[in-house]
């Protein structure tokens, strides 16, 4: 596993991950872990297929909805479908832990998808972005144009592919204001005024056409 592929959007996932491998888990909002490349989208971690195959771990029965829910929610728009694993060698295990964590990109193999108690529809969905070989928003490399990061209030121990489409602070994939924040304080401060910045409730239409372009979707857009 690439230190590198690792993502987690909770403190507990965090706690969970690095407890449980051997690995270190990159903080998302330091400039180290930046890619050098305009594009963090790499093609080269992206699914060979349109139709993922999946398993839910049985302990996650009672959240079959949620992760159905999320499932939709990028199918909808997009060309990636899922379905029940048979024989695939590649898919995507939802297993349940204490936060959602996911890594970035096909690993090949069972490829776990942590999904927490606190893990909502759409914290299933930003972790199901990552599996399809997305990173968050605001580790773009043209952030500094639209965010500051203040990393005097980030909690010790967490300070560490654009398509041709605009910065989104409103994506799926972007972090709120307080996130990994050791007093309340913000940790992530937009130069506009963008109300809905670390949103759950949706896929933005810049988030939609990333995986369609990611994906090579010629399907017309659903509306």
């Amino acid at each position: 596993m690439s230190i590198n592929t690792l993502t987690c959007i909770t403190t507990a996932a965090y706690s969970l991950l690095s407890s449980t491998t051997t690995e270190h888990v990159p903080n998302p909002l330091s400039v180290r872990h930046f890619d050098k490349s305009n594009d963090r989208n790499a093609v080269s971690s992206s699914w060979p297929t349109l139709e993922i195959p999946y398993i839910i771990s049985p302990d996650l029965a009672s959240r079959t909805d949620d992760i159905l829910s999320a499932m939709e929610m990028v199918s909808k728009h997009t060309c990636v479908s899922f379905h029940k694993r048979t024989i695939e060698q590649n898919y995507l295990l939802f297993k349940t832990s204490t936060g959602c964590a996911s890594f970035v990109g096909l690993k090949g193999g069972e490829q776990p998808v942590f999904v927490g108690p606190q893990c909502m529809v759409g914290n299933i969905a930003h972790e199901i972005l990552h599996a399809l070989g997305f990173h968050h928003e605001h580790t773009r490399m043209d952030r500094e144009q639209h965010i500051t990061v203040i990393h005097s209030n980030i909690m010790p121990g967490k300070d560490g592919e654009t398509f041709s489409l605009p910065y989104d602070a409103t994506s799926i994939m972007h972090y709120g204001r307080d996130f990994f924040s050791a007093t309340g304080l913000p940790t992530i401060f937009p130069k506009k005024d963008v109300k809905e910045m670390g949103q759950r409730d949706k896929l933005t239409k810049t988030d939609i056409e990333r995986v369609r372009r990611l994906y090579s979707c010629v399907t017309k857009y659903k509306k």
